[in-house]
């Protein structure tokens, strides 16, 4: 007997949401011992440093989500042989991008910290971090490429073990560089990198063991050059998604510095690590939906595909529900968790709370959204939900601390969701009638 779309979708969205909020303890662990041990300055410098650490990650998001579609579309249209070419030409390109991405950030490290407002001990704990994890920039790749390339094996329960130990690596190193040795940003960079260094190591050699089902093999590990720009197509939008969000801190924190002060860029930073665990959950019900709508449209199943974006989207909104209203009930405690001592920083934070997370179920929305597009290789539409969601922010951002000053700023970030969500709610809806009402022969096209 079939197994029903629900149950596939649940099988494959309860451990990719527990790997990608694993995965997210590398930053929230970070921000934990950071905040106790090393102060706001820390959270502050963590935080100006975080933009040039999420350009890395966009990019293995763009080779990962790329990579994986396509190795699910041709899974779907039964071609194993392609299949097994594109995650090769995947893997190859992830490690012939770092020279590159190390190069170029390095470079221009500084110049962005100062560009933020960072200065003084700020400045200086951020270009601790900075400095190691873009040399450690190759396992940043693989490690946030991995998942993607596991469960597109048909792999999500051993992409969610990785994820836990990488994880449990980080934690334990993070006591031992921060707290005992007293390393600041370097010792939870260096957490992280070794973290993220055997998360890569045991990824790859996953993909050459004999329990992958696209086996490699060192011979097969070359380019298909044809390949490389149907896999920038599908995963580019991720890439934003992750520039996105490095822009928005970037420009956020150098807000904060003109308007307000540094203390409210490690409030910011505060905010950002809560954030995190709902965007995460979010980001692995949308890519656990992934797989599965890829698969159904290479075999041209459009009532499938329906299914699974209307359980993929109530489920991304309701939890975003129930957090916002446990961050509004027990906003201090959230706080306090990356907090000793220091009640400013406490009242910047719930502020922020109050004002900038009101609208935060419809981020699940975009995010959904944005992997649907993907899934069925319509990456122009899947970019244009992740860039409007940067463009729409800037004029609200321009608009509103020159009228409220540090509360216009916190407030910019939901109006422009809302703005950006209306449009994309039309969007979809008049694709998925349109779908409806054809062939599925057509639809795929």
């Amino acid at each position: 007997m079939q197994t029903s779309i629900y149950k596939q979708f649940w099988c494959y969205t309860i451990p990719t949401v527990a790997a990608m909020l694993v995965n997210g303890l590398y930053q929230v662990v970070d921000g934990i011992f950071i905040g106790r041990y090393v102060g706001a300055d820390g959270l502050a410098g963590i935080n100006v440093a975080w933009p040039v650490i999420g350009s890395i990650l966009g990019i293995g998001m763009l080779v990962g989500v790329g990579t994986g579609a396509l190795v699910s579309i041709r899974q779907g249209e039964q071609d194993t042989q392609g299949a097994k070419q594109i995650l090769a030409t995947g893997l190859v390109l992830l490690f012939a991008l770092t020279p590159f991405v190390s190069g170029i950030l390095f470079f221009f490290a500084e110049e962005f910290l100062y560009w933020q407002g960072a200065e003084g001990r700020v400045f200086d704990l951020g270009i601790q971090y900075l400095h190691i994890l873009i040399g450690a920039c190759a396992f940043t790749l693989g490690s946030i490429a991995m998942p993607f390339l596991l469960r597109n094996d048909d792999s999500p329960n051993l992409a969610t073990i990785l994820m836990v130990i990488g994880a449990l690596i980080n934690i334990v190193l993070d006591y031992l560089f921060i707290a005992w040795l007293d390393w600041e940003l370097m010792g939870a960079a260096l957490a992280t990198a070794i973290a993220q260094l055997v998360v890569t190591g045991l990824g790859l050699f996953y993909f050459f063991s004999a329990k992958a089902k696209l086996r490699l093999r060192w011979s097969e590990l070359r380019l298909k050059f044809a390949v490389i720009p149907q896999i920038f197509a599908i995963g580019t939008s991720s890439f934003f998604m992750y520039a996105y969000g490095s822009m928005m801190v970037a420009l956020h924190n150098a807000l904060f510095s003109q308007y307000g002060d540094q203390l409210m860029i490690g409030a910011y930073a505060i905010l950002g690590y809560i954030v995190t665990v709902y965007y995460l959950t979010a980001e692995g019900i949308a890519n656990g939906m992934q797989p599965l709508v890829s698969y159904n449209h290479g075999a041209r199943n459009q009532e499938n595909i329906r299914k699974l974006l209307k359980v993929a989207m109530y489920s991304a909104v309701s939890v975003g529900v129930v957090f916002v209203i446990l961050l509004n009930l027990f906003p201090t405690q959230f706080v306090s968790v990356f907090n000793k001592g220091n009640t400013q920083l406490v009242e910047y934070t719930v502020l922020g709370i109050r004002l900038h997370m009101f609208a935060l179920a419809l981020d699940g929305f975009l995010v959904v959204a944005g992997a649907y597009y993907q899934a069925i290789n319509k990456g122009s539409k899947a970019m244009f939900v992740m860039l409007g969601n940067m463009l729409i922010q800037l004029p609200f951002l321009y608009i509103m601390p020159k009228l409220f000053g540090v509360p216009g700023i916190w407030i910019a970030y939901p109006l422009s969701n809302i703005a950006l969500s209306a449009v994309v709610i039309f969007m979809l809806m008049k694709d998925i009638r349109r779908f409806e009402n054809k062939p599925a022969e057509q639809a795929i096209a």
